[in-house]
């Protein structure tokens, strides 16, 4: 009797681990209003999106979920403007990427030419540098994001500890199973949330 009971216990425990931990679509999105806004900057993302190679649409998503279209925007983390760019990491990333020294400052960043500029430079250091070797451009994408708001090296350990093993993994998958992948392993709950919203808001975009 208690072999039985523990088999079944162990069947239901099984069960649950392979659910989602929390609920990435609550609480709702409505990216409609961040999308009206964060648009009045296409032509900026469009020039940043062609001198980096990065979608504007793409760029307008992330502008929409990260300050909803509000250059002025500063977080209790210190993430400034409207792509959210923390001078002393990313910024200073940008900075060194061009050859330059110290750290953006905060009113550099809260100039929309310039947070866009380094913001779209940002995506490419991560694309040419800790997630290069990803194939499938979709799944490309999904990582980006999920890197941008949680960081690469996060993103890489769900998969394995060795770089090159984790983008093999990855290349084994499509968006839908790459999805599935941070739902499931991904320590923070802000990940897969953040690849939704962006993706709602890409589909908002006309």
């Amino acid at each position: 009797m208690k072999l039985r009971w523990f088999a079944v216990l162990a069947v239901l425990l099984a069960g649950c681990s392979s659910k989602p931990k929390y609920d990435y679509t609550q609480p709702p999105y409505n990216p409609t209003v961040p999308v009206q806004r964060a648009m009045q900057w296409m032509p900026i993302s469009q020039k940043a999106g062609a001198a980096w190679g990065l979608d504007p649409k793409f760029i307008t998503a992330i502008i929409a979920v990260e300050s909803g279209g509000n250059p002025g925007v500063v977080s209790k983390s210190g993430a400034v403007g409207l792509m959210q760019l923390k001078p002393s990491t990313a910024g200073r990333e940008v900075y060194r990427y061009m050859g330059w020294s110290g750290d953006p400052s905060v009113s550099e960043l809260k100039n929309p030419e310039r947070n866009i500029s380094m913001g779209t430079a940002y995506f490419r250091i991560l694309e040419n540098g800790p997630l290069l070797g990803i194939k499938d451009p979709e799944v490309m994408q999904y990582a980006l994001v999920t890197s941008y708001v949680n960081g690469a090296g996060a993103l890489l350990r769900t998969f394995s500890s060795d770089r090159k093993k984790a983008i093999a993994a990855i290349n084994g998958m499509d968006k839908e199973a790459f999805f599935d992948h941070i739902v499931k392993n991904h320590p923070s709950p802000q990940a897969p949330r953040y690849i939704w919203k962006v993706q709602k808001a890409m589909d908002a975009i006309d």
